[in-house]
Formats: C-alpha cells, sequence, structure tokens
C-alpha cells in the first residue's frame, strides 16, 4: 500500500475543493505525501478545458463551472462518490495514460465489489455497464483493442456510471473521478454527458445495488490506493 493522505470531506462546494486542490499542487514538494479526497458536491455542471456550451442542453437552476480538466460537461451531485488522487507521477513512476488505467482498474474492481461488471469503451474514458445485463462479465466487442485506434465511441446498451477527468501540473495530478451510487439522475438529461448525445447514465442503485455513499467511498477509496500505489 502507498502512504496516501486519506481526506474525506463529506459533502463541499465543487470551488471549493478546486480551488484547494490547486492550492495543494502548486505548493507540494517532492516529499509531500500524496492524499486522496473524498467528497461529494451539491449539484453542479463542470466543464473540462474541451468543454463546448452546445453540450449544456438546459442546465437550468444548476450552476455551470469552467474547470481546467480535460474532457467535456459532466454533472456531480449528492449521492455520488468523488475521489480526487493527488499524485506525484514522477515519483510513482508511471505516466498519465498508466494512472487514467489505474483510476479505471480501480472502478472497475470497486464495481466488481458490489457484483456489477463495468466496462471500457474505446475512445471513451470512464466505466460503463450493460444496463439490462450489469453481471455479464463477457467483454464487449467495443472494449479498447490496440487494432481499434480512432474508433468512434459505440456505447449500445451500455450506460456511464463512473466518470473521469484529470489534470496534471508540474507532474503531480488533481481532479479525479465521480461513481454514481445512488442519486438524482435526471440532471445529466440537461446535458450531452461527456460530449456524447444520448449517452445514458445510470448508478448503483439502479443497477441493483443498495449501498450508502459511506459504504461505495471506502471501497472506492481502498482500490484507488491499491492501484495506484508505484
Amino acid at each position: 500500500m502507498s502512504d496516501f493522505l486519506l481526506r474525506s470531506w463529506g459533502q463541499v462546494g465543487f470551488e471549493t475543493t478546486y480551488q484547494a486542490m490547486q492550492d495543494f499542487t502548486a505548493a507540494r514538494q517532492a516529499d509531500t505525501p500524496d492524499e486522496l479526497w473524498l467528497c461529494e458536491h451539491p449539484p453542479v455542471f463542470t466543464l473540462g478545458l474541451a468543454g463546448q456550451d452546445t453540450h449544456l442542453l438546459a442546465p437550468g437552476d444548476i450552476p455551470v463551472l469552467a474547470t481546467n480538466r480535460g474532457g467535456q460537461v459532466t454533472f456531480h451531485g449528492p449521492g455520488q462518490v468523488v475521489a480526487y488522487p493527488l499524485v506525484d507521477l514522477k515519483r510513482s513512476g508511471y505516466f498519465v495514460k498508466e494512472y487514467v488505467h489505474r483510476i479505471e482498474e480501480a472502478v472497475l474492481k470497486t464495481l466488481l465489489h458490489f457484483n456489477v461488471t463495468g466496462h471500457r469503451v474505446a475512445g471513451a474514458p470512464g466505466i460503463y455497464v450493460r444496463t439490462l445485463d450489469p453481471h455479464n462479465h463477457s467483454p464487449l466487442p467495443q472494449r479498447p483493442q490496440k487494432a481499434a485506434a480512432n474508433t468512434t465511441p459505440d456505447f449500445t446498451g451500455l450506460a456511464k456510471i463512473a466518470a473521469l477527468g484529470v489534470k496534471v501540473s508540474r507532474h503531480c495530478t488533481y481532479h479525479g473521478v465521480a461513481l454514481n451510487v445512488h442519486m438524482d439522475l435526471s440532471p445529466f438529461e440537461r446535458i450531452n454527458p461527456c460530449g456524447y448525445a444520448g449517452l445514458q447514465t445510470t448508478d448503483l442503485f439502479t443497477m441493483g445495488v443498495d449501498v450508502s455513499w459511506q459504504e461505495a467511498a471506502d471501497v472506492l477509496s481502498h482500490k484507488l490506493v491499491t492501484y495506484l500505489s508505484p
């Protein structure tokens, strides 16, 4: 296990956490321990660096905040475990692509803990589930494969259960991953999630898993610390 400092903030405003992540990353030194922050946010839409307003269909009364993470638009709200790994990649010894892969692996193992099978989709970071058969282990035809570069993502029969967006500054990461546990999913209908029109989203509860936010957070944090260790 890595020497992560684990911090659970409860429900906290996105802007507060965003500023705190930037401050932490700017101030950290070569010997600063890595940290893993867990929280949930009040309802908010966040835009990545590539975010386009055209993917905001009807934000209504939910605030929209621009960020410096990768990716397009997503929604954060109560009932979602948001995990922010603050990792020194230079010290850890792996690059951004592997870092993203390790985060996704931690989410896959978290879902497996709750008897749900998660999947990767070629060209679309994050984790997806088969909506009609969430326990099906058979590989997706649209999974990432070496020969399938520049594939247009195929979400047939799938819904997104975890979204991922990262920022790296001076070899150090912030932002992270959001796992939908038991939340109001309707705000996702006000956007094109992650920039994909018609992409369905889901949560553990909809997939038949009724667990508390804390239990899901405990499992996810354990898996993240395990898979992000050097």
